[in-house]
């Protein structure tokens, strides 16, 4: 069985995913890609997306944006099949039923799936230094995305380092040799 060739990181807003992926990107020798579900809602029109960011930070999205997500995901899934190497970070909005959507395009390759948690309060905190969120997203989002998730591995940022939970990762790729996802389902 080969290594992973995805790497799925699902946690809250402001929990460190994207700092997790980009130290992933410099302690592999091979070349990894990043994706994340913000270069998702940035690739999308203003207008008719189907997405709303609510004042309290609450994040509803409706049929349209799902179809573009669909899209997006088998494209990933495309990618790592024809060869490529993919962090993927992701906010799974509806916990287990979103990772039901990437096990499904994911079918048949070998992923790790990294569970990036961080207490609440932090995250809120890094959340308002940043500028660019809505105040209450990652307060919102800390617990919510990872109800009936599993994982291979889980990193709390709360006091670990981003570049630390990268070594951890790092390290369970090149020791783990997980079962690929289970073939997609035509079901939805």
């Amino acid at each position: 069985m080969t290594r992973p060739r995805v790497i799925v990181l699902n946690g809250g807003s402001s929990s460190g995913k994207s700092t997790i992926a980009r130290c992933l990107q410099a302690l592999f020798p091979e070349p990894w890609l990043t994706f994340g579900t913000d270069t998702l809602v940035d690739a999308m029109p203003g207008a008719g997306t189907d997405i709303d960011f609510a004042a309290d930070g609450a994040v509803t999205v409706g049929e349209d944006f799902r179809v573009l997500e669909a899209a997006w995901i088998e494209g990933l899934a495309a990618m790592a099949r024809a060869g490529a190497r993919i962090v993927v970070d992701e906010v799974f909005l509806g916990g287990a039923g979103s990772q039901r959507r990437w096990q499904r395009a994911l079918g048949g390759l070998a992923v790790l799936w990294v569970g990036v948690r961080c207490d609440p309060a932090v995250a809120a905190e890094r959340e308002a230094g940043r500028g660019d969120r809505i105040p209450g997203m990652a307060a919102r989002q800390a617990d919510l995305v990872h109800r009936g998730v599993h994982y291979d591995l889980e990193v709390d940022t709360t006091h670990a380092e981003p570049e630390a939970c990268a070594r951890e990762i790092a390290e369970a790729v090149t020791s783990r040799t997980p079962e690929p996802s289970p073939p997609p389902s035509r079901r939805t």
